[in-house]
């Protein structure tokens, strides 16, 4: 995308707003945003670092009424492990971040805005179209993800209080860059909540645009507030995979909860971080190793399916008994009680479980299953 094609962009992206919460009304027009802990202070028609927050007339306005990407597919893609497995999430995003990670993955849509080549063509859609959506699909959940859902989280509550109408589980995959307000914003509305712990070090994360010490006490935040939360650390060769770095994310991740699920997952070569090598099963291997010496009852390695061994499986924490068998995002044999409970030894699995027979996935899932398509909105 030219940088004609990202100006008219951001003219279109202007009329999908709407007056926004999560911000603070100061003297002469001047608005200080809360929807991340940037807290941008905004003067009349500036805009966030996100670049889809923006102040008009003393009002903050905010993306609304439109998705980027629309996908029902597993919810162990997001990754939730411990959020109704087997079943399907579907998931909806918008556009920008406020982060401008070198490996992003969704560059396409978080860089909008912000990098010339990125930005992809939105599409208008009401909250109630896309719980629809999500009920003709056959999804149980659904998921803001794509961008960062925290720069658009009155959006998603507005998206979650219908689907909640309609008992599907509503969460968010973040960056984990929060604050209060906007945690406490969201969380009437949705109960799980993923979070990228990318680095130890605030040299690092400032490279990415953040703050080391703002994503720890995000993480402790949406711990507090009783969210179902997973972690999730990209091993990029050279940034963050030392032991002695690992260690520390490890030990801070059981500080907060040795129930948190930390899925360490591998890196390969993406959008603007070219050089590091891909992320090895050795790799993975070791960091997950490091994260069971410090505790954690649930690690696990994604984006090398079948080449980690078994930690891609759930095991109860007191009996060491497969519970839940993985391959990749399919769940292949799933045993946990409707009570959420080890059948062996009853010990509780904390977590988001099936709440009846009809619910709980087949024994043994298709392994070609694939990302549905969805219904036309």
């Amino acid at each position: 995308m030219n940088n004609r094609q990202s100006l008219s962009l951001a003219t279109y992206l202007d009329s999908l707003t709407s007056p926004g919460e999560l911000y603070e009304a100061l003297d002469g027009g001047v608005v200080r945003c809360t929807a991340c802990a940037h807290c941008c202070l905004l003067r009349e028609g500036r805009r966030g670092i996100c670049q889809v927050r923006f102040n008009r007339q003393g009002v903050l306005y905010v993306p609304h009424g439109y998705a980027a990407g629309i996908q029902a597919d597993p919810i162990e893609k997001k990754p939730f492990f411990h959020v109704l497995p087997g079943a399907d999430a579907l998931t909806f995003g918008m556009l920008g971040c406020d982060m401008h990670c070198g490996y992003c993955q969704n560059w396409l849509t978080s860089q909008a805005l912000r990098d010339h080549s990125a930005g992809v063509n939105p599409t208008q859609v009401s909250a109630n179209q896309l719980v629809e959506t999500a009920k003709r699909s056959g999804a149980q959940a659904m998921v803001s993800s794509y961008n960062e859902p925290l720069i658009t989280a009155e959006w998603a509550v507005e998206v979650f209080k219908l689907g909640r109408e309609q008992d599907l589980v509503c969460g968010f995959v973040s960056n984990g860059n929060a604050t209060k307000e906007a945690l406490d914003l969201l969380r009437p509305w949705a109960q799980c909540y993923k979070i990228d712990l990318k680095t130890m070090q605030d040299t690092n994360y400032r490279q990415l645009g953040a703050v080391l010490q703002n994503i720890l006490d995000g993480i402790v935040m949406v711990h507090e507030r009783g969210f179902w939360l997973e972690i999730v650390t990209l091993i990029v060769p050279g940034f963050n995979n030392s032991a002695a770095e690992l260690r520390e994310m490890a030990d801070f991740i059981a500080s907060v909860s040795t129930d948190i699920p930390w899925h360490v997952t591998a890196f390969h070569p993406e959008y603007n971080m070219r050089e590091p090598r891909p992320t090895t099963v050795r790799d993975l291997v070791q960091a997950a190793e490091i994260g069971k010496e410090a505790g954690l009852h649930f690690v696990y390695a994604g984006n090398l399916s079948g080449r980690v061994r078994d930690l891609e499986h759930t095991f109860c924490p007191n009996c060491k008994i497969l519970l839940i068998e993985r391959q990749g995002y399919h769940v292949r044999n799933y045993r946990i009680t409707l009570g959420g409970a080890c059948p062996s030894c009853s010990t509780k699995i904390p977590g988001l479980w099936h709440s009846s027979a009809e619910q709980i996935p087949d024994g043994v899932s298709p392994l070609s299953r694939r990302p549905r398509r969805i219904p036309n909105l």
